[in-house]
């Protein structure tokens, strides 16, 4: 078996986007390295995602992070009236149905749900 275990991603504020991925998506905390301006915080999966600072960072995003939510409306409903801007509300797009926003740093986040995808998002 293979499993993928840990992710880094390069930031430019650890502190700032740790505040972000856990208020507005629920990761937590697993551990923190202040010497090395590094964050680690944990899915409900498993699945480490580690925040290491790089002032450059927020010029050259490398990937998008892909999100499985309960409820894909509801989250970005949730999301929304907290203030965050989506780049597209939940619809059929490209990779299937769900919705799209940015991190601090300009990571595309992308947000998914099983029901919906099944439902809305096929073929």
């Amino acid at each position: 078996m293979i499993k993928l275990d840990h992710l880094s991603i390069a930031v430019s504020d650890p502190e700032r986007s740790r505040d972000w991925y856990v208020r507005h998506l629920g990761l937590r905390v697993e551990f923190e390295v202040p010497e090395r301006s590094t964050v680690a915080l944990q899915d409900d999966g498993g699945l480490t995602l580690f925040l290491v600072k790089n002032p450059e960072a927020s010029r050259h995003p490398s990937c998008g992070l892909t999100f499985q939510v309960d409820d894909v409306e509801a989250a970005h409903h949730a999301l929304s009236a907290a203030g965050l801007a989506f780049v597209n509300a939940p619809q059929k797009l490209f990779w299937g149905y769900g919705a799209e926003l940015n991190d601090p740093d300009g990571y595309v986040i992308y947000l998914w749900d099983e029901r919906t995808m099944r439902e809305k998002g096929g073929p």
